[in-house]
Order: structure tokens, then C-alpha cells, then sequence
């Protein structure tokens, strides 16, 4: 089988150590300063594969304002935002709605049906905007004979929540989207090229240092609440500043990658209450704990898979692992605001990171963005393996739809600032403040799809036989 060449790097090296450092170091001193750009603005195109919402500052339970500044979203804006999503989705019906663990999606047929979209000049409808409901992509299988590609795994009705959130019927899940698919196989190259997929929201080295004087400044009376330096410790941080690699910063992915790195960072921190027994927040743990000034533990999420398994000869592969993991480093900052980083890893933090890594599927269905995470991260891995691997070659398919070379399908465009204004939570702890850390988000699907094992059983495990003869695009398996 040919492969393209191998990056210089692969899951193990110093070079994607030093990768998922950069994707992480977002240190803050005495606060947690948390930002995320969400508002909702649809690309005009010939065909979309996002819904048509119009614009929104509302997404995902929270809110920006025209001057940038992010907070929670009060229930009514909540419901105002289900209330459009439920407008511009409809239920699935028939066999759609039926929950199964092998549904099968051809490629080939999608694409057909979305130029048939494309030249009738209608809308993405939901069965394509939401890959037939289908939850996760667990294998990818080699169609020689009808010169196709298929993914299968399981799948289920979906609903609207009331956040606005579109999930699983059964399972509370966040369904897979084509935009997201089409917005992974588009970034390939651009990933290979950065060195993989990252983002982060980073303070400026003079707003850490700012905020190091403010703090060295503050003596407080025995019993007093701290709470009322909030205003001034924001002033002095200043703005964070947002970066994403890998991938188009206007795209629905990447406003996952920093809404997932918000929500962390408002957990870890006490910004908004754990909605998961048994994970408490960081603060909660440090609290009454010995800190540091000059070190701050940070944490970031990074791709967590099993080795990618194949058949003998590369027909049928398998995906599989929780999908994402928390990790956790020490970084030192300096007089100047500067930041390094040794490797080494606080037990408190590290604990923190293991228990959400251990949560994380509870916590996905608490709160859909982390799913939505895991769902990109499965994207790029898929999108991936078949440009890696060539499975679009050897199976004689032509990807040029999802892959947008012929510019048929436009998908959804969300505006996002390149700096933020922060918002504050911090602890006095019996040492001084807390010295607290954010973190980031580091997709290395290349060293994903390096770390193979051969299974020559999946060749008969996997049955992706049609039921009927029609021309639908996706279907159930046996």
C-alpha cells in the first residue's frame, strides 16, 4: 500500500512534546481569565453545510457583546437560541429515527446528493447537515468495487436541547456534522504544514507582569473578601490574545476548539458550577493549599486514541479510544511575564486533569461542547487516515466535494476576534494567591493515524451490505 511520506514527528517525539506546550501555555497569575468568540454569522453560498441561523450573539449557553466582552447567558437568551435552532432543524422520521449500531455512509453518494442540492439551488438539508445522526465514525472501509469510501458506526434520531444544543435522542450525544467533515478534510494540509492542529487563548507577557505587580500590592484584612479586587485584577491583565493553527479560524471547528478550551478553563477555575459529580473544580482542591507565585499549572486537551486498526490489505479500518484526554504541565513565570516550562507536572494538577480525563463522557453529555470536541478530533483523525493513507486513490473516489476543490460546498463562517477581555476567578490561599493556569487544545491526528496495529479479522467483522436498492447515501448495516 502506498503512503504519503511520514511527518517528522510522531506521537512520542520531542518534536509533539514541545507541539502540545505551545497548544497548552495560556499561564494567568491569581485568576483564571477566560474568553470565547461566539458569535454565529452564515456564510452566504450555493450550498451550505451549516443551518441557516442567521446571526446570533447567543451560542452554547453564552453571550458576547459588540465590544467582545463574554458572559453567561441568561435562561431567556438560552431559550431565544433553542427556540431558532428548533425553527431551522427538523426531526428525523422513517428509518432515520431508529437508533442502530452500524450505520453506513457512502461518500460517493453524498457527494452526489449534495451537487444535486447544489444544482437544484436548494439548502443542505438536516439528513446531510447531520451525517443520517450518526454519533461516531468508528470504521472507514474501502469500496474497490463501487469506487467509494464508506463510514460507518453508530447512530440515533436527533433533538434540540434546551441550550440549543442538537444531540442524540438516546444517548445525549453531540451528532457528527458535515460541516465539521468537510471543514477536517479541508485542513489536512494546513495541519501538516503547522505541525498539527492547535489552539489557545494567551495573556501578554506585560499583562502577566502587571498583574504580578497588582497582586505583590494587595494586603488583605483577616476575613475580608477578596472578591472586590476583581475589577482591578482584570484591568491589569489586560486582553488575551486567541491562536489557532492548523485550521480555518473562521470555521464552526474552530469555534469548537475555543468554546471546549472555555468551558475547561470555567470548571477548573469555579467560573460556573461542575455540572458532573466528582469533578470539582481546581480551586476547590488548591484551596487552603501552599501556593506559588512563580508557578502555574496549566492544562490542555489532546487527542486520546487506541492504535489505529487494519485489515491485511488496508480494505477496512477501525478508529477507537475515548477520543480525548486532559494533561496538565508546570509552567515558571518570570519577573518579566515571560513563561517556560520543565515538564514537570503538579500532583494537584495532574489529579485535577486525570479526574476530568476519567469524566469526560459524563461531562460530554453535560455539556455537548466537549462532545462536539471529540467529534472534530474523530473528523481530522478520519479526514486523515484517507489523505495519508490514499484510500481515495486506491479506491478510485473522487473527494473533490468534501474537500472543496470545486468549491461546491461553503461552510458555516463565525467571526472571531484575535483578542478577548477577560473575566476573573481567584483564591487567597495560606501561602498567597493562587497561581492558577488555562490551557488549550493540541490535535495531532497524524500521530494518530503513525500508531497502526494489524487485526486481519475486521475484514469479516464489518458488514456494510445494503438492505435495499435504493439510492440513499447512507443506510444500515447488517
Amino acid at each position: 500500500m502506498r503512503s504519503l511520506p511520514r511527518r517528522p514527528f510522531s506521537a512520542n517525539s520531542p518534536q509533539t512534546a514541545a507541539f502540545s506546550r505551545r497548544a497548552g501555555r495560556t499561564t494567568m497569575l491569581g485568576l483564571a481569565c477566560l474568553t470565547m468568540v461566539l458569535s454565529l454569522s452564515v456564510a452566504s453560498s450555493r450550498v451550505e453545510a451549516g443551518l441557516g441561523l442567521g446571526q446570533s450573539s447567543a451560542v452554547g449557553g453564552v453571550m458576547i457583546d459588540p465590544e467582545g466582552n463574554v458572559r453567561a447567558a441568561t435562561p431567556a437568551e438560552q431559550k431565544e437560541m433553542a427556540e431558532m435552532v428548533r425553527a431551522a432543524v427538523q426531526g428525523p422520521d422513517g428509518e432515520l429515527a431508529h437508533p442502530t449500531d452500524k450505520r453506513v455512509i457512502s461518500l460517493a453518494r453524498l457527494q452526489e446528493a449534495l451537487r444535486e442540492m447544489h444544482e437544484t439551488g436548494g439548502r443542505i438539508d438536516d439528513e446531510a447537515a447531520f451525517l443520517a445522526g450518526m454519533q461516531r465514525i468508528e470504521y472507514v472501509v474501502v469500496d474497490k468495487e463501487n469506487n467509494d469510501l464508506l463510514l460507518v458506526g453508530p447512530a440515533e434520531a436527533w433533538e434540540v436541547r434546551a441550550d440549543g444544543a442538537v444531540v442524540g435522542k438516546q444517548t445525549g450525544g453531540s451528532v457528527l456534522r458535515l460541516d465539521d467533515l468537510v471543514t477536517a478534510f479541508r485542513s489536512v494540509e494546513e495541519a501538516r504544514r503547522d505541525g498539527g492542529i492547535r489552539c489557545s487563548i494567551e495573556p501578554t507577557a506585560e499583562g502577566r507582569q502587571r498583574l504580578r505587580g497588582f497582586l505583590k500590592n494587595v494586603k488583605l484584612r483577616p476575613g475580608q473578601n477578596p472578591a472586590f479586587l476583581e475589577a482591578g485584577m482584570r484591568e491589569a491583565f489586560g486582553p488575551q490574545m486567541i491562536k489557532l493553527a492548523g485550521v480555518a479560524t473562521d470555521s464552526r471547528f474552530a469555534r469548537t476548539l475555543v468554546a471546549a478550551d472555555f468551558e475547561m478553563k470555567r470548571i477548573a477555575m469555579a467560573l460556573t458550577e461542575s455540572p458532573v459529580q466528582g469533578l470539582p473544580s481546581y480551586l476547590q482542591m488548591a484551596k487552603n493549599k501552599r501556593q506559588s507565585s512563580a508557578q502555574s499549572p496549566r492544562w490542555w486537551m489532546a487527542c486520546d486514541y487506541n492504535p489505529v486498526a487494519r485489515d491485511a490489505d488496508g480494505t477496512v479500518w477501525k478508529i477507537s479510544g475515548q477520543g480525548v484526554k486532559t494533561l496538565t504541565e508546570e509552567d515558571i513565570v518570570s519577573a518579566d511575564g515571560s513563561v517556560a516550562s520543565d515538564g514537570r507536572q503538579d500532583p494537584l494538577a495532574l489529579k485535577w486533569a486525570n479526574t476530568m480525563t476519567e469524566k469526560f463522557n459524563d461531562l460530554s453529555k453535560a455539556r455537548p461542547v466537549f462532545r462536539d470536541l471529540r467529534n472534530v478530533m474523530d473528523l481530522s483523525v478520519v479526514a486523515t487516515l484517507i489523505t495519508q493513507e490514499n484510500l481515495d486513490q486506491i479506491s478510485g473516489i473522487d473527494l473533490s466535494v468534501l474537500r472543496g476543490t470545486d468549491s461546491l460546498v461553503e461552510t458555516s463562517s463565525f467571526e472571531l476576534p484575535k483578542s478577548l477581555s477577560p473575566q476573573c476567578s481567584f483564591i487567597h490561599g495560606r501561602a498567597g494567591w493562587t497561581v492558577t493556569a488555562s490551557g488549550g487544545v493540541s490535535i495531532n491526528a497524524f500521530g494518530i493515524v503513525d500508531n497502526q496495529v494489524e487485526q486481519p479479522e475486521l475484514e469479516t467483522l464489518v458488514s456494510v451490505k445494503k438492505a435495499d436498492d435504493s439510492d440513499r447515501w447512507w443506510w444500515d448495516g447488517e
